[in-house]
């Protein structure tokens, strides 16, 4: 099984702002890293438009991508540069009450769509952490394959 996630973030400017100048002009280095960070399968690209602006208000904008395992995930968003943007969220991107990321476990293979990213992060809202949809803090192991 691989881990897939999904997160949503509202812009504070367009990405077209020099507000949002620094974020956007590092969006590519930052999306390299990833590829190339150990464990990394696949990610939602700006080439898959209009699926990475899913959402009828266009300052929200959406990350998807799949992963080996959790900790190949957790390494490369805690343990690499990338932790340097998410430190400077609060530039660019207004502050979520509701959960604004997802995770959950698919077969080796399976792409996820940004409908089934959508309707897990609902489901987190509504639920909570379930093994259908959870967060790092409250996490779940995939199912033995049966």
């Amino acid at each position: 099984m691989y881990l897939a996630q999904f997160n949503i973030a509202r812009l504070l400017a367009p990405i077209d702002d020099p507000a949002t100048a620094d974020f956007a002009m590092n969006l590519d280095r930052i999306n390299g890293l990833a590829e190339a960070a150990p464990g990394f399968v696949w990610r939602l690209a700006a080439e898959d438009e209009p699926s990475t602006h899913p959402y009828a208000d266009k300052t929200i904008v959406v990350t998807m991508s799949v992963w080996e395992s959790r900790q190949a995930f957790f390494d490369f968003t805690y343990r690499s540069v990338h932790l340097d943007f998410l430190r400077r969220r609060g530039e660019w991107f207004e502050h979520m009450e509701a959960p604004a990321s997802v995770m959950w476990w698919i077969p080796e293979g399976h792409i996820p769509t940004v409908e089934e990213g959508k309707e897990r992060l609902e489901l987190l809202r509504v639920r909570g952490a379930t093994p259908e949809a959870f967060t790092f803090r409250e996490h779940f192991e995939p199912e033995p394959a049966r």
